[in-house]
């Protein structure tokens, strides 16, 4: 019998609403919502399978690099590159402790199975332990002299595995810090870690483009799979422990027979590198987070998008005229109001943007790099932060860094901006 799968591509289920690369994916145990931390410096949290986006979290100073739940699904961690993590509340989104001590970016989190410990990945060459709770460092592990681009929790919260610049990896006794093992054998720098449920072996990704599989007794390499065709970035495994998935540089996510080494499925969707992933709890489905600035959503049994709809809600109104601006500027929308009433959110409103002095919108936390500038956003200024990137056109602002590299682009994208500003405004 054949059976033909059907799939619109008008049913897509992405999470959409980043202005930054993703850079990680969280699910909480229940299965029932998601983590996104991106380099626009925001968490985002959601809603699965198709509820949208809950809320958007800010609070850092730099791109967000990591994020993990706590038990029981109301609280998060989230590390970034301006060295400090973040202790969130998901029910009303409040910053409730932010910790800091290190002196170069957290490049990954983790958290304890009970809850009470995170560690936290650095480019300071260190691994910290915290006490959740109270925000105390209880131990800094430092291996070679490396920066750490890995870390994660065993099953039973007793030991940690990281994974480094300079190719290595190396398993820590959390009760007191000891190293237990270091791990050899990827020829360039780890960039992932994942244990197998049962915490006796692990899995890697690597820049040297393989995913392997350890024996955490001994720290025996057992399996080597040439994965990708470019760096892997991200491991996952599935919550039974038979399946790996792995996501690179070359846009792809693959999912992995953990046992035989063969390939289950190999997954294309991505337009830039997949940077993370995460299965639910169930297994059935697989999220995957890229440079593109999209969460994917994968049925995990078939290897295809997950179908219906989970987007942030635009609702009816400008973005239904159709046009290539209205569409590039629907993530522009997750962080600014256009309308005449419309609140600041992640950034200031856009209502009444053409021809403002830049750092004027009442209200908004502008740093102190915009404030008192005197750029006025005109439709040359405009294009130009666009062109250059806000790190070049207004360095030491929070801007999100990113650039529109086609003319074509930023030319329908400041069209659109100025037809619906203008309107609202009466003109």
């Amino acid at each position: 019998m054949l059976t033909v799968l059907v799939l619109s591509t008008a049913a897509r289920a992405d999470l959409l609403g980043h202005g930054g690369f993703v850079k990680d994916v969280a699910i909480s145990l229940d299965g029932r919502q998601a983590l996104t931390a991106s380099f626009d410096y925001s968490v985002m949290y959601w809603n699965l399978p198709g509820g949208g986006r809950e809320r958007r979290l800010d609070g850092h100073e730099g791109g967000v690099n990591s994020v993990a739940f706590l038990p029981g699904g109301a609280r998060a961690i989230s590390g970034a590159d301006d060295g400090t993590m973040i202790l969130w509340s998901l029910d009303d989104g409040a910053i409730l402790k932010k910790y800091t001590g290190h002196r170069g970016k957290i490049a990954a989190v983790a958290v304890s199975p009970d809850g009470l410990l995170a560690a936290t990945a650095s480019w300071d060459r260190s691994i910290r332990i915290w006490d959740i709770q109270s925000g105390e460092t209880l131990g800094i592990l430092k291996g070679r002299d490396t920066n750490f681009n890995a870390v994660a929790f065993s099953p039973d919260g007793k030991r940690l595995l990281s994974g480094a610049h300079d190719s290595s990896m190396h398993l820590w006794n959390v009760a007191d810090g000891a190293l237990l093992l270091t791990i050899t054998g990827h020829d360039f720098a780890v960039n992932s870690v994942a244990f197998t449920p049962d915490g006796r072996q692990a899995v890697s990704g690597s820049v040297d483009e393989t995913v392997r599989l350890w024996d955490l007794e001994n720290g025996r390499e057992l399996a080597i799979w040439y994965a990708h065709a470019g760096p892997v970035i991200g491991v996952a495994i599935s919550p039974n422990g038979k399946l790996v998935a792995s996501g690179g540089m070359d846009k792809t996510v693959r999912i992995w027979h953990l046992a035989s080494g063969k390939i289950v499925h190999a997954m294309e969707g991505h337009e830039g590198p997949v940077w993370s992933l995460s299965f639910t709890p169930d297994g059935r489905l697989l999220l995957s987070a890229g440079a593109d600035e999209i969460v994917r959503i994968w049925d995990v049994e078939y290897g295809i998008p997950l179908g219906g709809e989970l987007t942030e809600m635009i609702g009816a109104g400008h973005d239904e005229d159709g046009s290539r601006g209205a569409r590039l500027f629907r993530k522009c929308r997750a962080c600014h109001t256009t309308e005449i009433d419309g609140a600041n959110k992640a950034g200031p409103t856009l209502y009444g943007v053409f021809g403002r002095l830049a750092g004027t919108v009442e209200g908004y936390p502008y740093s102190d790099a915009l404030v008192g500038t005197d750029i006025i956003w005109t439709e040359e200024n405009i294009d130009r932060l666009f062109a250059e990137g806000p790190d070049q056109f207004t360095p030491g602002s929070k801007m999100p860094l990113q650039r529109m590299t086609e003319p074509r682009d930023r030319a329908e994208l400041i069209a659109y901006l100025k037809r619906i500003t203008d309107s609202e405004r009466g003109n």
